[in-house]
């Protein structure tokens, strides 16, 4: 038997704690209303329908105007609308996990809800108190030095363990390329070879969180001596033990470094920083990069007319899976670049291989969970909240409203 002590996790869980709100006797109170959210969730789906099975027996078809996504959801009690009306993706979450709703495709409901986010508005996101609660519980974990250090372990030191179980064997945890035919590790690795060929043969190279440190062999083994760093030290360890010996591992935290290199790398890592953090990331890049030099940037974007909205609250992501988290504006990481004599060259955006990348972490995960190789300490609720974690990335890649990209900053 487990132990509470002994729940791997746990750190995840607890930071969630705060975000979360029991609707109780005001669910009932506020019955009445449930009708008028379905009524602006009709309103808002310019694209796609939604079929509602609700508690009372009856059913409710929302959109249907023009094609895309279809979908049909389960209310198994009232409360579920009560949680999306004042806690937006966080309360939705909250009664999927309460066992207030299901569907037999939560996928293609996320996209469906990403699609048609600019018309819905304010129908699936936190409102009133909730929403400055939930802002104010984000903003607890801003990533200062000592606050990114909190964040990183909770996510990333869950355990080698745990991620090898479902990554693929290159240990890579960010979106591969062009994944249209082949199998994963091609595909991630297809990602290497296409950052690579936009910093060329550099002598030497940094690299902005690590990882498990694949990428950093891939550039050793092209010739580069690499200075890779990271603030987890499961990954640290992990990339000492089985990476080339010449690669210069470093516990170090971005705003630290302080040399000079041929060119930059870094891969999904810019999403972890914060609005705030943002110029410090480009002062960083500018500091250390030789004249001429070369970043090479994958990051992951909140498409632009849907970013105040987004920033102005916390969603379910940074409450429960990557604390002081914030997805990048494009238009505005690319201003502070500009600012600091960066200039911005051939961008790719890849959105729909990061959904199939996703897709077939679910599909390693859910095969890791059924046979039995997740390691011991992740508890049920822990499973069900990675796999919606999981469906909920993959959604809003296939809705649209989020995407990747790689980008070359050149220092002027």
């Amino acid at each position: 038997m487990t132990s509470q002590s002994d729940i791997r996790g746990e750190a995840l869980l607890r930071g969630a704690a705060r975000f979360e709100r029991k609707p109780g006797l005001f669910a009932r109170m506020f019955a009445p209303g449930f009708h008028k959210v379905l009524d602006r969730i009709d309103a808002g789906l310019e694209s796609g329908t939604l079929t509602g099975v609700l508690p009372d027996g009856t059913t409710r078809r929302m959109g249907g105007r023009a094609p895309g996504f279809e979908v049909t959801v389960t209310i198994h009690d009232w409360r579920a609308l009560l949680r999306l009306a004042t806690n937006g993706s966080i309360g939705w979450y909250q009664a999927w996990d309460a066992g207030e709703w299901s569907s037999v495709d939560p996928v293609a409901l996320f996209a469906l809800f990403m699609a048609n986010a600019a018309t819905l508005g304010g129908a699936a996101r936190a409102q009133g108190p909730w929403r400055w609660m939930a802002r104010a519980a984000h903003w607890l974990n801003r990533n200062s030095k000592a606050g990114a250090q909190r964040n990183i372990h909770a996510h990333y030191d869950l355990g080698n363990d745990f991620y090898a179980a479902w990554l693929d064997e290159t240990m890579s945890y960010s979106s591969a390329f062009r994944t249209e035919g082949v199998d994963l590790v091609t595909a991630q690795r297809r990602k290497w070879e296409r950052l690579a060929e936009r910093l060329g043969e550099p002598p030497a190279l940094l690299e902005i969180g690590c990882g498990w440190g694949g990428l950093a062999g891939h550039f050793a083994r092209r010739g580069a001596q690499v200075t890779a760093i990271s603030l987890s030290d499961e990954q640290l360890a992990w990339a000492r033990a089985r990476q080339d010996p010449s690669i210069d591992f470093r516990k170090q935290d971005y705003r630290d470094v302080r040399s000079q290199y041929d060119a930059v790398v870094s891969v999904e890592m810019v999403e972890a920083l914060g609005r705030e953090y943002w110029p410090d990331f480009m002062d960083c890049l500018a500091r250390n990069l030789k004249p001429g030099g070369r970043a090479a940037i994958q990051y992951i974007s909140m498409r632009d007319e849907l970013f105040d909205a987004y920033a102005a609250s916390a969603d379910f992501i940074q409450a429960y899976v990557f604390p002081g988290g914030l997805l990048i504006r494009t238009s505005e990481f690319r201003r502070l670049a500009q600012e600091r004599g960066l200039s911005w060259h051939d961008q790719d955006d890849f959105g729909l291989d990061y959904a199939e990348t996703l897709r077939l972490w679910r599909a390693r995960f859910d095969a890791a969970v059924a046979e039995g190789r997740l390691p011991a300490g992740f508890d049920d609720r822990f499973i069900r909240l990675w796999r919606y974690y999981l469906m909920y990335c993959e959604g809003g890649f296939r809705g649209g409203g989020i995407d990747v990209h790689q980008v070359t900053l050149v220092k002027r």
